[in-house]
């Protein structure tokens, strides 16, 4: 009964496999392997962009790092949820690599509205030199309330980034979630949809520690690759992080995974709110639910981890994640002692 995050599974078999027969013999380092070229042709394939570029690193904090500092100036500001991952959880990386300012938006569920980003849009920059710039959308899907931006409320949004010349950028850390939520396929999620650079996710989805930055413009790759390096995030031994995202994207791994987090994710959610708990909208595979006081303390002496999420006097409230890993049996086991 372990939900405290997809981040606390193990690595998939076929993970693990991949990377034990790249540990075999000797390969070309700083992503000169031939299973890094290979990667870029799965990229490109999956994707339909056979111009894409894509660099690995180890964490979805540098990809989500470099892919902004790539695309701003120091001027420039980042409009993001009030509530995104790089606004919250990266401890300022964004604006240490990019030099860049985080403009906040606020919006329920974790989601931006086209009104709030018109708003925020049509004041910033306004001001000439005194004010920070308009530089860069970033999108986070799966949000980080757990709800999923459809293929079409991503385009509404980056058009009005597009109309005011600005790149998007979409945090993917849960990107193959996203996908089995609304059923979309990757270039509807992102360049079909107005998204200029993606974080492709897929520690949380069953790798060891591997993240890809997907460009869509080309013409950017050179300045990805020398920031990477400045950065400290360009592996010797690349070819472990090849390994992983080879085997990740092969024969659509990525997206069984994905399915199966997702899917006992919303059996949580079904049989939570079966049991008369308050569960918000939740498309993939995590959940905030709100339930009367009492059940944290049964919940845990039953053995079920997870976070304590703040709620009003007499409520409780939690944060559950579903992994790849997640069985039928753990969901059953948290809903029978809660």
């Amino acid at each position: 009964m372990r939900f405290a995050s997809d981040n606390t599974s193990g690595a998939a078999p076929e993970i693990m496999a991949a990377i034990l027969k790249a540990n075999e013999g000797y390969e070309r380092s700083y992503g000169a392997d031939a299973a890094m070229a290979r990667v870029t042709d799965l990229v490109r394939e999956i994707f339909e962009a056979p111009q894409a570029e894509v660099r690995l690193v180890a964490t979805g904090t540098a990809a989500n790092a470099l892919a902004i500092a790539t695309h701003v100036h120091p001027w420039d500001g980042v409009f993001c949820h009030a509530h995104a991952h790089i606004a919250e959880d990266e401890c300022n990386a964004p604006e240490f690599y990019a030099g860049a300012k985080l403009v906040l938006i606020p919006g329920e569920h974790g989601k931006i509205t086209p009104d709030a980003l018109a708003e925020v849009l049509a004041t910033t920059g306004e001001s000439g030199v005194h004010g920070v710039q308009r530089g860069m959308l970033s999108l986070t899907n799966v949000t980080e309330a757990g709800t999923v931006y459809t293929p079409a409320e991503i385009a509404a949004l980056t058009a009005l980034a597009k109309a005011k010349a600005i790149p998007c950028h979409l945090d993917g850390a849960r990107f193959a979630n996203a996908l089995i939520a609304t059923g979309a396929t990757p270039p509807e999620m992102t360049w079909k949809a107005g998204i200029d650079v993606l974080s492709l996710g897929g520690t949380k989805n069953g790798c060891l520690g591997v993240e890809g930055v997907v460009l869509f413009n080309p013409a950017k790759a050179w300045e990805l690759e020398l920031r990477r390096k400045r950065g400290g995030h360009l592996f010797s031994k690349h070819r472990f992080l090849s390994a992983q995202m080879e085997a990740y994207l092969t024969d659509g791994l990525w997206l069984r995974l994905a399915a199966q987090a997702n899917a006992m994710g919303q059996r949580l959610v079904q049989g939570l709110r079966d049991r008369q708990a308050h569960v918000p909208p939740a498309d993939a595979n995590m959940l905030f639910p709100e339930w009367p006081a009492g059940h944290h303390d049964r919940l845990e002496a039953a053995g079920a981890q997870y976070y304590r999420f703040p709620a009003p006097e007499g409520r409780e409230r939690a944060r559950l994640v579903a992994s790849w890993s997640t069985t039928e049996a753990d969901v059953d086991a948290f809903l029978n002692a809660f």
